[in-house]
């Protein structure tokens, strides 16, 4: 399996071995546009792996902050009390950067900007940029690709490009 994620159109489109399209996704990335840098919250270009996944178990709409489940579910009238928070739900996957000095290492290292593929509340509009950096994607698709693709060192190939 492979993903492959295109800004321009905010589609990412998960891939067989043989490069055919299996399943095709609306989201949502950067509402900064596309970029490297720490601290640039810009969705991250180039070739990376899915490093780390994490929720698995985990109730729909279960609320992430730094990566650990809180005990909170999310909802509307929960939302309402936060409504600064960059809500990260369901299941995260945590990207790691494959090429050494454009998105891996220094400063423009993917997985020390904390940038996952993750759920988001169903109210968010996909097909439009608007995250700090990751990838959001409805629960019920993350849910889908969560269960399809694989982490660690040889974890799936995911190519991010405009």
């Amino acid at each position: 399996m492979k993903i492959d994620i295109t800004i321009a159109t905010q589609q990412l489109d998960l891939l067989d071995d043989d490069g055919k399209v299996i399943r095709q996704y609306r989201i949502s990335s950067a509402k900064n546009g596309t970029g490297q840098e720490n601290g640039s919250f810009c969705t991250p270009l180039g070739k990376h792996i899915i490093r780390a996944k994490i929720g698995a178990g985990q109730p729909v709409n279960t609320v992430f902050i730094k990566r650990r489940p809180t005990g909170e579910i999310y909802s509307p009238e929960f939302a309402a009390q936060f409504p600064r928070r960059d809500w990260i739900l369901t299941r995260i996957l945590w990207l790691c950067g494959c090429e050494p000095g454009f998105n891996r290492f220094g400063t423009v290292d993917t997985m020390r900007r904390y940038i996952y593929i993750h759920g988001t509340p169903d109210s968010v509009e996909m097909g439009k940029p608007g995250s700090i950096g990751c990838i959001r994607m409805r629960n019920s698709e993350l849910l889908e690709l969560f269960d399809r693709v694989s982490a660690g060192t040889e974890g799936t190939e995911v190519n991010i490009h405009r």
